[in-house]
């Protein structure tokens, strides 16, 4: 059973049985995020809002954080008026990230969890590459996705690693549907002025964003009872 279509193709491709039940946070999620009720129950003001969300691992916070930070800051100086959204993954990411904040005057508002919530309030979204994007995605928010690695290690993935694509929307999509800035190319000038037209546009990636969200929103739980009980030669 698999909760995106290119695994099941990679299955096919095996030659081993395999079921594409969609994924179940396609089905939670709305088709339409309500964005102003979003803002409210975050105490969030009106106006242009950026999330912005370098991981949840302490490695990443590490690589990622000051790179956001000085890209948010070059946003802001772009976009007066802009502010930010931070949802922390743990207490510790909070206690790390706020560190990481101290002599910055930067208007970010740091959340414990509520990673949905502020990607339902936010315009756009600064992310790392990693299943967060998924989430982004199915909240229909445009994105940037950037990504950091020890030199050594991207170099090696780099030549391992067969697929154009490394964030799942591009994988979902099977073409370049939105923008991926990855190691040198993760610059902070590349960041800010890429995120800058995506607060008030992002059309063509919302448009792409809700094709794949209805794609994925299958009744996942019931399609996987259903094909296991098939399976075992029950009744469904």
């Amino acid at each position: 059973l698999t909760l995106l279509p290119f695994e099941a193709r990679f299955y096919e491709e095996k030659g081993v049985p395999v079921r594409f039940v969609g994924h179940t946070l396609a089905d939670t999620i709305p088709l339409e995020a309500d964005r102003d009720a979003a803002r409210k129950a975050l105490g969030l003001p009106d106006g242009p809002l950026v999330a912005l969300m370098p991981g949840s691992r302490g490695g990443e916070v590490s690589r990622l954080s000051g790179l956001f930070f000085d890209a948010a800051e070059r946003l802001r100086a772009l976009r007066p008026g802009v502010r930010f959204v931070l949802p922390c993954a743990s207490a510790q990411r909070r206690t790390q990230l706020e560190a990481l904040l101290v002599g910055r005057d930067l208007p970010v508002t740091l959340l414990d969890g509520r990673s949905h919530e502020a990607l339902a309030a936010c315009d756009a979204v600064l992310i790392a590459s990693g299943t967060a994007t998924l989430e982004a995605l199915l909240y229909k928010r445009p994105m940037v996705v950037a990504y950091r690695l020890a030199p050594l290690t991207f170099w090696i993935l780099k030549r391992m690693v067969k697929s154009p694509y490394v964030s799942l929307p591009n994988l979902l999509a099977q073409r370049l549907l939105v923008p991926e800035l990855l190691q040198d190319d993760a610059t902070v000038e590349a960041l800010a002025t890429t995120l800058l037209p995506l607060i008030d546009g992002g059309e063509e990636q919302t448009r792409g964003f809700d094709e794949i969200h209805r794609t994925l929103r299958r009744d996942a739980s019931n399609q996987a009872a259903d094909a296991v009980l098939t399976l075992i030669g029950a009744k469904p």
